[in-house]
């Protein structure tokens, strides 16, 4: 009887280890990663997002064609890169598939890995506006210094005619754009339309402002979207999720986890 006892004790705290494996809970990075499991689902495998892209570029194009510009100036349009031009869903795959939070040296490594897509009708109008009297500007927080040369490359292999170093205005030292617009505006250029993923793509007034702001100026501002002002849509980061948390980026995974969790307006079920 004594080995079946042995036996029996071994199967039952085999049992216990095994419930203890299914029933644990993932970390908050792990919370974190997989709440964005979706989003890239949607981004990489829907025909939504596709027709949203497309939607976004064919009234850019109708909104270029109509503008004016002061005499004497130069027809600009300026354009954020990144879930704009050019597509890093399979980046964003990685940080899931491998729980990994935003790194800036995993980042760098993938812009320089030279993977990046475009984004469904990006390269068309990018050439249409570089080819009709208008010149494209990117305005961009990659950064200047280590990503410059990967961005480059991908932008020249994907057809981006008019991508130079003349035409590319990455990050520096700060991520507000405002600044490297005016640079733009001093070569001569007046710009007509601007097109972004992020608010502040568009200027400072959305900068480090908390969401129920954000939403107040783009109502303020509603007239000029879709006439100067071009949303691609992005469900996987931007500062909407960073006011989420208070733009405090050294909380924990867990605190950010929390703080999603917390901002949802939810049905009482009443």
């Amino acid at each position: 009887m004594k080995p079946m006892i042995k036996l029996s004790t071994l199967a039952i705290c085999s049992i216990f280890a095994l419930t203890g494996c299914a029933t644990q809970q993932p970390n908050g990075e792990e919370k974190l990663q997989q709440h964005a499991v979706l989003g890239v689902n949607w981004v990489q495998e829907s025909g939504e997002y596709q027709a949203l892209a497309y939607q976004a570029f064919n009234a850019a194009q109708v909104a270029f064609d109509k503008a004016k510009v002061a005499k004497g100036k130069k027809k600009a349009v300026v354009v954020d890169l990144d879930e704009t031009m050019m597509d890093n869903s399979a980046y964003a795959a990685w940080q899931i598939k491998n729980n990994k939070a935003f790194d800036g040296k995993d980042w760098t490594r993938w812009v320089n890995a030279r993977e990046t897509k475009a984004i469904a009708g990006a390269v068309e109008f990018n050439n249409y506006v570089n080819s009709h009297g208008g010149t494209m500007f990117y305005v961009s927080n990659r950064k200047d210094d280590g990503e410059k040369a990967g961005t480059l490359d991908d932008m020249k292999t994907l057809g981006f005619k008019g991508a130079s170093e003349q035409t590319l205005f990455l990050k520096k030292d700060k991520s507000n754009k405002t600044p490297r617009f005016e640079e733009i505006e001093k070569q001569g250029y007046e710009i007509v339309l601007y097109i972004g993923d992020n608010l502040n793509d568009f200027g400072d007034a959305f900068y480090k402002k908390s969401n129920a702001d954000r939403r107040a100026l783009v109502a303020e501002n509603r007239q000029l979207f879709g006439k100067k002002f071009i949303v691609l849509p992005n469900p996987n980061y931007g500062d909407w999720e960073g006011a989420v948390f208070n733009y405090n980026y050294k909380s924990s995974a867990e605190e950010k986890a929390q703080a999603r969790d917390k901002a949802l307006r939810a049905w009482s079920g009443q």
